[in-house]
């Protein structure tokens, strides 16, 4: 009997390598798995790699794993905003390490991933800094840089729901990123608020297919 469910975060978490490149949704605390990421922070893995769409706010979620000095890079899109405090002191201080990507690059990588695509060409960034060293190409007229695919060891992602056979329905634009990050990862670890009996989610409105899902645990209440 397939049943993904993890009774505890702890558990969920628990393999989580030190070095691991580790996806994480949310688009700022929109669908951010903030009880996974404290869930991690409590496992203590180390020297990771995040990819994630900015860099943390305030001093909870991901900025409080930044905080932990537990992140060796970050891939994000936006990293600097007005409560990025944690993320500023650590780049300036040189203990983290950043790697910009805008943001529909950043989406189509991970996408990409998760499609099986060795690389695509895009026109964003092309002149910029950001295409320093990478291939570039003239097609019809105008000028792309390849882009690599970003694949992660696991994805920690929030949905509403989800059964014990990995499926999972969102709430409205906590979606963002969890859908392509679950596709992307070897392991997506999924929080959900409510697991539901098979045959509760509308096959019409589930968004993540559970092939796409090796974990999924329950939040706990506060």
């Amino acid at each position: 009997m397939i049943n993904k469910i993890i009774p505890s975060l702890e558990e969920a978490v628990a393999d989580i390598h030190d070095g691991a490149t580790v996806m994480i949704g949310g688009f700022g605390n929109a669908g951010m798995p903030s009880a996974l990421i404290d869930a991690l922070i409590a496992q203590g893995a180390r020297d990771l790699t995040i990819v994630n769409n900015n860099a943390g706010n305030g001093d909870t979620g991901l900025a409080a794993l930044l905080k932990a000095r537990q992140v060796r890079k970050i891939i994000c899109s936006f990293p600097r905003q007005t409560d990025s405090h944690v993320f500023d002191g650590l780049y300036r201080s040189g203990e983290i390490e950043l790697e910009l990507t805008p943001q529909g690059n950043l989406a189509e990588r991970i996408r990409a991933a998760g499609a099986g695509i060795g690389g695509f060409f895009t026109p964003t960034g092309y002149g910029t800094l950001l295409a320093e060293g990478k291939e570039t190409r003239l097609i019809d007229g105008r000028h792309y840089v390849l882009e690599s695919p970003i694949h992660a060891d696991f994805a920690l992602i929030k949905a509403l729901r989800g059964d014990r056979w990995g499926n999972l329905v969102y709430r409205k634009t906590a979606r963002n990123f969890g859908p392509i990050m679950a596709m992307a990862a070897k392991c997506a670890i999924a929080q959900v608020s409510e697991i539901v009996e098979l045959g509760e989610l509308d096959p019409e409105n589930i968004v993540t297919p559970g092939i796409f899902v090796q974990r999924v645990v329950k939040q706990e209440a506060a």
